[in-house]
């Protein structure tokens, strides 16, 4: 795993991540009250896309206040680098409301639904998506802030465990209904003991976070790490590379991104959890952010050899140094070259194989910007 420098791209009007600024309210960088997480948590999804609260919650939560009703249609039209949950953050924020990344994946799912966009994390510029289904949640954040105002310094213990139970119960739903393979990895990886039991809902949630930042499938991170570490295992190591994305030895590589330069070995006795903090350094370190969204390739080609990501073309040799397992060969055969393609069918393979079933494919995130990579990965003969 070879340390290259970043190429930034220069870009205008964008924050640091590359997202388009969007102006917020007073509001924006306030924590949404308990009362939104009771509400965000019990919101049920219906046909026509919306999110509708329950009538009792919704009474409890606004009495003392109306809800803010916001009669101008909510659309926005897609810029580049853009994603869906990155979107639905910002304008929530635009609007008062403070949510977190796994909230707003949740109602990305929501508003993919009520656009009719089959997959939400195919998004183009230029798109236009409506976000009117977000209204209602709004309308009781407004109100639960106003109420929260008004009875300040009232709220007792028992609310706040239930507020913390739904934020609970909600991130659970989140993380384990949308990403099968991340979460069939973690529970082969609590029973083989490579994360404790008590572990097991903060690294799913940190993974997600993770792949909001760097913008990559939690679920692809999962087959990564199957190839790797064998499902994250915090101790794996060829005695160069170590741990659950195998940071390797030497100045230029990915142990002394990771802070572990002068001792690598050291990296064998940290927790996932904390390995996770090693892997978020390295993917800001090696710029993997700017290949957004990131395809399964890119995210393999940065822990592999990031110099190796230059090379686009799905079929062709890409130089990868050093010997590497059969699996990422075309036709599995260690003699035949390593592509593009040939990685994308074998972390897929290896990841069932390891897991004992085959998992459904998502359509790549790549397929937004490059054709090649649209359909399911499959073995080819070089050109």
């Amino acid at each position: 795993m070879r340390f290259d420098p970043p190429t930034t791209p220069t870009v205008t009007n964008t924050d640091a991540s590359g997202f388009p600024q969007l102006a917020r309210s007073p509001l924006a960088f306030a924590r949404s009250a308990p009362a939104f997480t009771r509400a965000l948590a019990a919101a049920q999804p219906q046909p026509s896309g919306d999110l509708v609260v329950p009538a009792g919650l919704s009474a409890s939560l606004s009495a003392g206040s109306a809800p803010v009703a916001n009669a101008a249609p909510w659309n926005i039209s897609v810029q580049a680098g853009q994603t869906l949950s990155g979107i639905v953050r910002d304008q929530m924020a635009s609007r008062g409301v403070s949510i977190s990344n796994n909230e707003a994946m949740r109602l990305s799912q929501s508003v993919a639904r009520a656009n009719n966009i089959n997959n939400a994390n195919l998004i183009h510029p230029g798109q236009r998506v409506s976000l009117d289904s977000l209204t209602p949640l709004v309308n009781q954040a407004q109100a639960a802030y106003n109420a929260k105002a008004v009875t300040a310094g009232n709220n007792n213990a028992t609310t706040t465990a239930l507020a913390g139970t739904a934020q609970v119960q909600l991130l659970s739903r989140i993380d384990r209904s949308n990403n099968p393979v991340l979460e069939k990895t973690i529970d082969r990886a609590v029973e083989k003991g490579f994360i404790p039991a008590q572990d097991k809902q903060a690294v799913m949630n940190k993974i997600v976070q993770l792949s909001e930042q760097h913008r990559f499938a939690p679920d692809d991170f999962a087959r990564l790490t199957l190839m790797e570490s064998d499902g994250m295992n915090p101790k794996a190591s060829n005695s160069r590379c170590h741990g659950i994305i195998q940071f390797c030895d030497g100045p230029d590589r990915g142990a002394a991104s990771a802070g572990f330069g002068a001792n690598p070995k050291a990296i064998l006795g940290h927790s996932v959890l904390k390995q996770l903090d090693m892997v978020d350094k390295y993917f800001e370190d090696t710029g993997l952010k700017n290949f957004g969204p990131v395809g399964l390739d890119d995210l393999y080609l940065t822990v592999l050899t990031p110099s190796a990501r230059n090379e686009t073309r799905p079929n062709v040799a890409l130089n990868i140094p050093g010997q590497q397992a059969a699996y990422l060969h075309v036709n599995r055969d260690t003699r035949a070259p390593i592509t593009r393609n040939s990685i994308l069918a074998g972390l897929h393979q290896n990841a069932n194989e390891r897991l004992g079933t085959d998992v459904a494919q998502r359509n790549s995130l790549q397929a937004a910007r490059m054709s090649a990579y649209a359909a399911q990965a499959v073995v080819t003969e070089v050109n």
